[in-house]
């Protein structure tokens, strides 16, 4: 094999990517991310042992939280970033070792390879990664804790940068970061080491979206009921994709007054129920659907096309929007423009802006509109009516269908599931998963819409939220006493995140699918069906009896 890859949904045959990922990612740049992920547990190691001593500089944690993110699924595709970041860690790495050494050494019986090893060749980054990728790790049951740990991470890491984009920080978060990509190379530590280690990421887990949610609702204000257009006018327009909120709010200041319309793309839908945004005349709406859609809606927007975090789909070489394509943040592919950081406090779209300028108007693929905004605030504001539905029965069982979405033909099942419902349940749902069923004409319950839709992936911090409080208002001791019903699907490393945060909150017998993570071993995926009970999917039939009852 030239590479392996396992860390989303999508793993090759259920078990990893081997040559090529499903996701588009070459094995190269593949290789090259595990590579980083190596240079960065150098970092934390030092960063721990500086720490204890009374180290407090930040560039560790923020490079550490930026290079966990990069090498989320389908964020960046560009080798050569991460051949310079290889580069940049190792120079920081060995800045902390120096240090380390001056302060008198010490701290740890045991220096790992990745706070040693260093190389400034291109073509031994390539003989290194491919020594020190995930099945370096001998004991199945070891490299499967070990894996859960980092991808946990790369998803905390995502929502932590959105939050550190709106002036957000949590020296803990990052603490903890450090300390448990350090554990990943440590080989003293058991197995049992690393299951509360999984537990203490879902807790972090936590504490990062609690961070983002407080960041977002800051600056934008909490998310209110609303309808989102989803055709088009008539001006040019630009698509805007992925999750950073910041960078949205540039992109409309700066367009706000050129006669360009902003429509909003899979994961940044949610952008239209923050009340901070609809004073732009020129947000338009939302043009198409989830992320792996994106070949042939992309084909038919005519204008430029700005990504700010993870979902690319590589295009094709003959499709047309190859050349309107720019990247920003975290997200890169080879051959598109970068748009780079901010300067005196905002990002330079007018690249972007001038392309949208010669392009056409958006053509029409859809009419109609979504109605969304049911984030924790609105869900409260409407608590009293929610109430009374479930005690008078008009609502029996709330069905929390959070999660990802993805191209596989296994997830029409969620389609079919929301579909086929009764009518007296309700969906809660945060992510791209909600694009399976959020235009099925699935009506409402005394005017309460039956798909409740809290927002992004993060936004899943809601859902829980809203459940611990209708714990509190039924006055139940556990939160699985609560009429709720969890069929989450996943794709990639935020997912798993939010799966370790719900079970850090105590919430037991999920179902996840369409299949479970390749990354688990059978034991340590038997763990988690013994202590949490969690589950794959099967047939809609089979699994709806089974919750309904």
């Amino acid at each position: 094999m030239s590479m392996f890859c396992n860390q989303c949904q999508e793993a090759a045959k259920g078990v990893g990517c081997q040559i090529k990922g499903v996701c588009g990612k070459a094995d190269d740049v593949a290789n090259l991310q595990d590579l980083l992920l190596f240079v960065m547990k150098g970092i934390s190691f030092y960063t721990l042992q500086l720490r204890a001593k009374g180290y407090e500089e930040k560039e560790p944690d923020h490079f550490v939280m930026r290079g966990l993110f990069s090498t989320i699924t389908n964020a960046n595709f560009d080798k050569a970033v991460f051949v310079e970041r290889i580069k940049a860690g190792l120079e920081l790495r060995s800045r902390l070792q120096a240090e380390h050494q001056a302060s008198g050494g010490a701290g740890a019986a045991i220096i790992p390879e990745c706070a040693t090893w260093f190389s400034n060749s291109t073509a031994e980054f390539e003989v290194q990664a491919a020594l020190i990728g995930i099945l370096s790790t001998r004991d199945e049951d070891i490299r499967s804790l070990r894996g859960l740990i980092i991808y946990g991470l790369k998803g905390m890491a995502a929502y932590a940068e959105h939050a550190f984009n709106l002036g957000h920080e949590d020296t803990d978060i990052y603490a903890f970061m450090h300390r448990a990509m350090a554990a990943t190379v440590n080989d003293e530590l058991t197995a049992d080491d690393l299951i509360k280690m999984v537990t203490e990421t879902g807790r972090y887990g936590v504490k990062a979206m609690a961070l983002l949610d407080k960041a977002n609702t800051g600056r934008y204000g909490n998310p209110e009921i609303t309808r989102v257009n989803i055709g088009v006018r008539k001006n040019p327009g630009i698509l805007i994709s992925g999750h950073d909120l910041r960078d949205l709010e540039d992109l409309l200041e700066q367009t706000k007054d050129a006669g360009i319309d902003v429509y909003t793309h899979s994961e940044m839908l949610p952008a239209h129920y923050y009340p901070f945004f609809k004073k732009y005349s020129n947000f338009a709406g939302n043009y198409g659907n989830s992320w792996w859609k994106q070949r042939e809606e992309f084909e038919s927007f005519n204008g430029p096309i700005l990504f700010t975090t993870n979902c690319i789909v590589p295009p094709l070489p003959n499709a047309s929007y190859r050349d309107k394509v720019y990247t920003t943040g975290e997200a890169g592919f080879e051959g598109f423009p970068h748009i780079g950081e901010r300067k005196n406090g905002r990002k330079d779209f007018s690249t972007v802006i001038a392309h949208a300028k010669r392009s056409l108007a958006p053509r029409e693929i859809e009419q109609g509109y979504i109605t969304g905004g049911f984030a924790h605030a609105q869900v409260f504001a409407l608590a009293d009516k929610v109430v009374e539905a479930v005690k008078t029965g008009q609502i029996k069982k709330f069905f929390v269908m959070a999660g990802c979405d993805g191209r596989m033909k296994s997830r029409d099942y969620y389609t079919e599931f929301a579909a086929a419902l009764p009518e007296d349940t309700i969906i809660l749902t945060a992510g791209c998963a909600k694009y399976r069923y959020n235009k099925l004409p699935l009506g409402d319950i005394n005017g309460i819409p039956r798909v409740l839709d809290a927002g992004q992936c993060n936004d899943s911090y809601s859902l829980a939220v809203i459940a611990l409080k209708l714990k509190e208002i039924f006055q139940l001791n556990d939160i699985n006493e609560l009429p709720i019903e969890y069929n989450i699907a996943w794709y990639e490393q935020k997912a798993v995140i939010v799966l370790l945060a719900l079970l850090y909150l105590g919430v037991k017998k999920i179902h996840l699918g369409p299949t479970l993570p390749a990354f688990l071993s059978p034991n340590v995926a038997s763990i988690l069906v013994k202590n949490f009970g969690i589950s794959g999917i099967t047939t809609v039939q089979e699994d709806m009896a089974k919750m309904l009852n």
